[in-house]
């Protein structure tokens, strides 16, 4: 059902550049923000050190495309396998259990988005390939 749902939203893997575009039409994106990106020291204009400050995820998403992703992350979890492997990898560095989530359901994008463009089958080596 959720492939379906997918497939229906998103038309076409060829909207989304790469990962991260999908991340953001989905929700699953950072939102950064910086009023200050440089200071006046001893008379020069310099760049600030100061990281940028991470407010949450984006809040213009398409909230049916995020409830499959985090569906399919939940559901994942459910079962023994690569992706709870990931999770529990995760948590086990110090990770919190939310943010892990997050991160597996970003990964679940990132995969079925390369999946879905290469026209390629699920191979388990795309859970450990990198990061989501």
């Amino acid at each position: 059902m959720r492939v379906a749902l997918l497939i229906a939203l998103l038309q076409t893997p060829l909207r989304f550049r790469g990962k991260r575009q999908l991340w953001t039409y989905a929700g699953m994106a950072l939102v950064t923000r910086t009023s200050a990106d440089y200071q006046i020291v001893d008379g020069q204009v310099t760049r600030s050190r100061k990281p940028a400050l991470v407010l949450g995820l984006n809040a213009h998403h398409n909230h049916a495309l995020k409830g499959i992703f985090k569906d399919a992350a939940a559901s994942a979890l459910a079962h023994p396998g690569p992706f709870k492997d990931f999770y529990t990898t995760r948590v086990a560095q110090g990770m919190k259990p939310e943010l892990a989530r997050l991160t597996l359901a970003r990964k679940i994008a990132a995969i079925a988005l390369t999946l879905w463009k290469k026209g390629e089958c699920f191979n388990a080596e795309y859970v450990k390939a990198q990061a989501a």
